[in-house]
């Protein structure tokens, strides 16, 4: 490794355009990608400075979250919906059946 007059190494500063310019790289790849994505939000209609919290209050108003009812509980509503005249005989057997089987 040579040095120059001042002290610094040739090696270092070639090691340093390198890692400045990967750097520099990134962060105009970072920012394109940055503008195009919410370029695609925009034109769907949507807005990009609030998607995400939009996308979490859908989910969290939906039903994706709550707990799947118990094996009981669904049987229990396919009895309820049985007696109530809501499905037939035939139709409660295959649900039934669909439930018991998994």
């Amino acid at each position: 490794m040579g040095f120059e007059q001042d002290g610094f190494s040739t090696s270092f500063g070639v090691i340093f355009g390198i890692v400045a310019t990967v750097v520099i790289v990134g962060f105009v790849v970072t920012i394109a990608l940055t503008i195009r994505n919410a370029a695609r939000v925009r034109n769907s209609g949507h807005d990009p400075l609030s998607l995400q919290a939009d996308l979490a209050v859908k989910l969290l108003d939906s039903e994706a979250l709550t707990p799947a009812k118990s094996l009981e509980s669904r049987l229990l509503e396919l009895d309820a919906l049985l007696s109530k005249g809501a499905i037939t005989a035939e139709e409660h057997a295959a649900a039934r059946a669909r439930l018991l089987g998994g």
